[in-house]
């Protein structure tokens, strides 16, 4: 058993660190959009209204798909007036409280996204703005994100179990 675990948290620490590191560059698209929006602006004096949307679905992307990184690196909010004092033991008893929580929270998210996504494609759902791009391109993508956070929170619900049981993976 503690194998197969192992194998999991290798795996999907990877692919969500490899997903992270790429996703670091996205603000380079993110920025690159916003720019062309103010040149074209300035230059042309008609502003491509394309821009913020595109910027929109760059920021949810990078959001989302970063977001099991984050996960992985503990950079989330941690209320450190306790904690920073607690053992290692303790703070993986409470962690593994908390990533319980986190992964019902994104159990739910994932049973609206997938039913959100199917929806889209379904009806052809488009975005109500003058370019009106079509909708589950992007509903896919915070999908994929979604899920894969709820991969990185049972990942590091096993690393904590692993450490209450004083056994390192």
């Amino acid at each position: 058993m503690l194998k197969l675990a192992t194998k999991y948290v290798r795996v999907v620490d990877g692919f969500n660190y490899y997903v992270g590191r790429v996703m670091m560059y996205g603000i380079f698209a993110l920025i690159g959009v916003l720019m062309w929006s103010v040149i074209a602006k300035q230059a042309f004096t008609i502003p491509p209204f394309w821009t913020l949307e595109v910027a929109q679905f760059i920021l949810v992307a990078y959001y989302l798909l970063g977001g099991a990184y984050s996960i992985q690196l503990g950079a989330n909010v941690r209320m450190d007036l306790f904690y920073a004092e607690w053992t290692t033991r303790r703070k993986a008893q409470m962690d593994a409280l908390t990533v319980l929580m986190l992964i019902f929270y994104l159990g739910v998210m994932l049973y609206g996204g997938i039913d959100s996504v199917s929806y889209s494609i379904q009806y052809q759902e488009r975005s109500p703005s003058i370019w009106r791009p079509l909708m589950w391109p992007i509903k896919s993508l915070m999908t994929f994100g979604i899920f894969m956070m709820l991969l990185q929170a049972i990942s590091e619900l096993i690393k904590d179990i692993a450490t209450i049981k004083g056994k390192h993976i």
